[in-house]
């Protein structure tokens, strides 16, 4: 086949290795060699191990690319070589490279259809000696892209029965089991289902991950035609990790150790997050402000949408309609709240620093040199994108947002656009070829904000709201969401399985618009409505089930990571979709604020390791195959079964309950055996949740925010089996919940501790609240 000179491959390498974040130089235990197919093998951890194919030794030993930023470790590692070929082994697993004789001349046949590379197969197995996973084949395949002579690369691997596969970022086809399907993973806010975001990392029920290290567009076949394929745009090296698991919990903190660990974030995060696109004045948004306290609803940050500055790309506020910013946010923490503002990386010619970052090459630049100016193929799209591949760019744009408007009192930041929305493909970054690194953006734009706020606001804690993620973009204190869907019960139906496969993906804080982001334009109801719409602003009065589309989509979010209301209508607060919706809307409202001291400790949890606490079955019922492909319910943390109602004008639906466990109703407490569908009932009033028997809840008293310090008022225990559950909590808003060299941390925990025998509650210690664990405790009926 046709290969790249030594030289052009040298250039690759370089550009390869140079880091935009500091990075650990590879370490592989041994590079070998299998007739001129180079095979290097780095251990990260005893059940994590990198594999990295090329033709050419400096790519094979070069560092993964962004994205991973773990240093390697053959801690406990061995290397042997036997008739099977090279062997590697730790504790955890064994990797066998396996050996390959020499190839013997083509036949004719062979001529036209064997492929040129020198083959490679690769075994992982258990340490008891059975297969985990397979490696066949790999490939590379000369193209020209975006003008650059490179490969297509990929690999294939086997698949072992009954195999199931999970992750890859965000699709919104409606589908969670990703077996046999071919997942377009890249991102894409054009996808036809809604927005696509790619993570590759890919989970399986067989107790392995995948983590695929290239940030070029790349199609994944997980199962199809008895294959799992792997393929990326633009490379001139195959890189992956493998990461080994009992439990899917041990995959996530492989995942966590290999791209760093998901801050805890402020305690305002679980609460509810208000947002409108947009709130035009300082007035109207400290309107919708007092009108959660005036009636007496809890509300924890106000968000400024777009447009509130003079011109995009000026970094500024708009004085007109916003005339005291740091005086409104002022305002709003006198009433225990938090802001957080939307800034895009976007520039307009005319905007005050176009010409300056220009000059700098710090914009996307087109073949020719010249800044790229809109999107052709979208009329809203004019301005020049940043190059936060650039870290000078990036560390400017962090001291504007500091500068101009963090200045002004606004806590967080909503980094839109993260894809970025300005597709990068045809044109070029600092670090290279947009096509080339397609998927990098959301990581690298994230960065530059987390470590600036780090950096200048060391006692703060970050978030930032964001809408695409790349491997290791959690570490960056980002919370996600499904992106600019549409307001339809079709919509909310897919929205339960793309958030399950994207906390699969290794990202734990995802949500959706409540309601949908675009205007209110579904079709006509075929069945009578929930609830009267009289009243209701948030939508024309044509569209008469939108009230109950509203209320059955606050009911699931309520038992989402993050809550936040959001939408291009001309009005969102819950007092905005009718008298008949507003007190049951508040319901679901409160019964959120109760159950943050619940949220928060699963937050905490997923800090220390990695898994996330909203949950597809299949994480914590490896032995039920029932439950494999269920992708309309999940578990929110250990207790908690929810079952979204996304069906109009329905009052019930069928649940099916996990085997292995027995199962409350929540509402009514009535007990039910696992292995089991049941109807459950759903007025409107109600969404179907059930509590897995064995398990402790903290619920809290009601608080206008989490700015007032929350007590407990019961701990439910619904008996079962033996049971624990840490519960802490801390000030909620520095960065003392943190291990630090020299410094304790800030929080205060207690193990609650069920016996199931005995009937009794203990703690481990004082509670968090400092109550008395007797006085607080319930325990459902057996």
């Amino acid at each position: 086949m046709s290969l790249l000179s030594a030289a052009r491959l040298l250039l690759i390498g370089t550009c390869l290795t140079s880091a935009l974040t500091v990075q650990a130089k590879a370490n592989p235990l041994a590079t070998v060699d299998r007739n001129g197919s180079l095979v290097a093998i780095e251990p990260y951890a005893p059940n994590i191990v990198r594999v990295t194919i090329s033709l050419d030794r400096t790519l094979a030993d070069a560092p993964p690319g962004e994205g991973p930023n773990a240093k390697s470790d053959a801690t406990g590692w061995t290397h042997r070589t036997d008739a099977s070929g090279d062997v590697f082994a730790s504790s955890a697993l064994s990797l066998t490279v396996a050996a390959q004789p020499w190839p013997k001349a083509p036949s004719q046949m062979q001529r036209y259809f064997a492929p040129s590379l020198p083959p490679v197969s690769i075994a992982v197995r258990k340490p008891d000696g059975s297969t985990i996973a397979e490696m066949t084949g790999w490939e590379m395949s000369p193209q020209t892209v975006n003008g650059e002579k490179t490969f297509r690369v990929g690999a294939s691997f086997a698949v072992q029965p009954n195999e199931h596969y999970y992750g890859l970022g965000q699709n919104q086809e409606g589908v969670l089991d990703l077996k046999g399907r071919t997942i377009d993973c890249r991102h894409n806010y054009d996808a036809p289902a809604g927005e696509t975001v790619c993570v590759p990392f890919m989970v399986t029920n067989k107790g392995y991950g995948i983590v695929w290290d290239n940030p070029s567009a790349t199609t994944v076949s997980p199962g199809l035609s008895n294959a799992t394929h792997w393929q990326s745009n633009v490379g001139e090296r195959v890189s992956f990790f493998v990461i080994t698991g009992d439990t899917t919990d041990e995959l996530y903190a492989g995942y966590a150790k290999l791209t760093g660990a998901t801050p805890l974030p402020p305690k305002a995060a679980f609460g509810l997050i208000q947002s409108k696109a947009r709130y035009e004045t300082q007035a109207e948004l400290l309107g919708v402000a007092n009108g959660y306290r005036k009636r007496g609803l809890p509300l924890d940050v106000m968000v400024l949408d777009w447009f509130y500055w003079s011109r995009m790309g000026q970094l500024d506020i708009d004085r007109t309609y916003f005339p005291d910013p740091k005086g409104m946010n002022d305002t709003l923490k006198s009433m225990g709240m938090h802001s957080i503002i939307s800034v895009w990386p976007r520039f307009e010619k005319e905007s005050r620093y176009f010409n300056f970052l220009g000059t700098k090459g710090w914009l996307l630049k087109d073949k020719d040199g010249d800044v790229v100016d809109g999107l052709a193929i979208r009329s809203d799209r004019a301005g020049a994108l940043l190059d936060s591949t650039n870290p000078d760019a990036r560390a400017w744009f962090w001291d504007r947002i500091r500068d101009n408007i963090a200045s002004q009192g606004f806590d967080w930041f909503w980094l839109d656009e993260t894809e970025p929305d300005l597709v990068p493909d045809g044109n070029f970054f600092s670090i290279g070829s947009g096509d080339r690194y397609h998927n990098l953006y959301p990581l690298v734009h994230t960065s530059g904000v987390a470590e600036g706020s780090a950096r200048d606001r060391p006692d703060f804690r970050n978030l930032i709201l964001a809408r695409a993620a790349y491997l290791g973009t959690q570490r960056n204190g980002a919370l996600f969401w499904s992106s600019d869907v549409q307001a339809t019960w079709e919509t909310l139906h897919r929205q339960v399985p793309a958030g399950l496969g994207f906390t699969a993906s290794g990202m734990a804080y995802w949500s959706s618009d409540t309601g949908g982001w675009q205007y209110p334009n579904g079709p006509k109801a075929e069945r009578s409505p929930l609830l009267d719409p009289a009243g209701a602003t948030a939508m024309s009065p044509s569209y008469t089930d939108y009230p109950e589309l509203f209320t059955r989509w606050f009911a699931y979010n309520s038992f989402t990571p993050t809550l936040r209301i959001h939408g291009q209508r001309p009005a969102t607060a819950i007092w905005e979709y009718g008298t008949a919706a507003e007190p049951v809307l508040a319901g679901f409202l409160r019964l959120r604020y109760a159950l943050i001291p619940y949220l928060y400790s699963l937050g905490y949890q997923t800090y220390r390791t990695g898994a996330p606490f909203m949950r597809a079955l299949f994480m914590d019922f490896p032995n039920d195959p029932a439950v494999a492909t269920i992708g309309d319910e999940y578990m929110f943390g250990p207790a908690f079964l929810v079952a979204p109602v996304t069906e109009q004008g329905v009052t019930s639906r069928k649940v099916y309950l996990p085997a292995g466990a027995d199962w409350y109703d929540y509402w009514t407490e009535q007990r039910y055996a696992g292995g089991q569908s049941i109807v459950a009932a759903a007025p409107i009033d109600r969404i179907p949740l059930f509590v897995r028997a064995g398990s402790i809840v903290p619920m809290g008293v009601q608080v206008p925010s989490t700015a007032t310090k929350q007590a407990l008022e019961t701990i439910k225990v619904y008996p079962g089996r033996d049971a624990t559950f840490t519960l802490y909590d801390d000030d909620g808003v520095t960065n003392a919940y943190k291990t630090t060299a020299g410094k304790t941390k800030s929080g205060t925990s207690a193990v609650l501790k069920w016996n199931d025998a005995s009937g009794t509650l203990t703690a481990s210690g004082p509670l968090p609240t400092r109550q008395d664990v007797k006085t607080l405790v319930k325990i459902v009926a057996r």
